[in-house]
């Protein structure tokens, strides 16, 4: 099971009090205080690992509570440190405080860290107290309370192109086409249950080795997505990070028509969130092999040029026009990068 919300109780450990300790030794009759401080309660920290992909290990066990400070001993001996605890999450998790909403972090790079509760610092020993007119001090100090708190970490994958389209629309036989993942392909609604990431490599059709980006595949959304419908709308927080989405439009459908089908999945991806709709966005039309009704091609062609778009056409099972939308995704996300130039929309994708 895919799990990306999850509710946690974390508890750092208090610290241990200060000793209140003489010193005692038969050649020192006049020996004075020696009460050692109290060691520091274990923190908590979070830390993002790139070999998690879901939230998975906290399922069951969701509350955590840091080891206290051992308590200061005679002969200014300081009492041991509580042992810390790091908490292992996937590079793209949101780590929110569990009462006020407040983000806290956002972890997306392999190793970053974050403490989300800090351990009580341990009390002084009597030690710390003496003076000049107070040569034997009986104050000595408790350790202090560890913090407490109530977390929600939110799972939002990192990937560069995110996929979004109706059940069906050939999501899911795109991302086996182009990268080595193997999502469930089967020809009846919601298939995929749980978001998919894909590395597509260009040198799987001639390119250089070194240029790939991720692609992520989400349930189908339907319309009323965004007020509970379907599967889809609780997983588009994972295409929210990506810079590009392709809008996959399955032209062999013969009941909805094209531009219904643009309407009802936009319409679903601004009511969830504005930013993600405001991303650069491709129309692709899907299950060209498939294809009966010519007057179909043609509208879609229509939408797409009405909104400044090469037409981009593909068919994930004679892999017709894989290829060319596989360097184009490259070259633009490159553009988005800055790291080319942009080229005249007549001359490309």
């Amino acid at each position: 099971m895919f799990l990306d919300h999850v509710q946690l109780r974390v508890a750092a450990g208090h610290g241990g009090s200060g000793a209140m300790s003489f010193r005692r030794e038969k050649f020192a009759p006049e020996g004075g205080p020696d009460g050692g401080d109290g060691g520091k309660g274990g923190s908590i920290f979070i830390r993002a690992n790139r070999a998690l992909n879901t939230l998975n290990p906290y399922r069951h066990k969701r509350d955590f509570a840091a080891e206290r400070g051992r308590q200061g001993e005679g002969c200014m001996r300081h009492g041991r440190d509580g042992l810390d605890i790091t908490l292992e999450v996937p590079l793209g998790t949101v780590v929110k405080d569990g009462e006020t909403g407040e983000v806290l972090a956002e972890l997306l790079a392999d190793g970053e860290s974050v403490c989300v509760a800090r351990g009580g610092r341990g009390g002084l020993g009597n030690t710390n107290f003496k003076s000049s007119t107070n040569r034997t001090p009986r104050h000595h100090q408790p350790g202090e309370d560890g913090e407490e708190r109530n977390l929600d970490l939110e799972l939002k994958l990192i990937a560069d192109v995110g996929l979004v389209g109706f059940p069906n629309a050939g999501k899911s036989t795109l991302v086996s086409r182009l990268s080595a993942a193997r999502p469930k392909i089967a020809d009846y609604p919601f298939t995929t249950l749980e978001p998919q990431l894909g590395v597509v490599s260009l040198d799987r059709f001639g390119g250089d080795l070194l240029d790939s980006w991720v692609i992520a595949d989400i349930p189908g959304l339907i319309e009323g997505a965004a007020g509970g419908a379907g599967l889809g709308i609780q997983f588009l927080r994972h295409v929210e990070r990506t810079r590009m989405l392709l809008h996959l439009v399955d032209l062999s459908d013969p009941i909805t028509e094209p531009a219904e089908a643009i309407r009802i999945i936009e319409g679903e991806v601004l009511a969830f969130s504005p930013v993600l709709a405001a991303k650069p966005r491709w129309l692709v039309g899907t299950k060209l092999d498939a294809l009966q009704d010519e007057d179909r091609r043609a509208a879609f062609e229509a939408i797409c040029t009405d909104r400044g778009q090469k037409p981009v056409f593909i068919s994930g099972v004679t892999g017709e026009g894989l290829r060319e939308l596989a360097f184009a995704v490259d070259d633009a996300l490159k553009i988005l990068a800055g790291q080319k130039e942009a080229v005249p929309k007549d001359e490309g994708w």
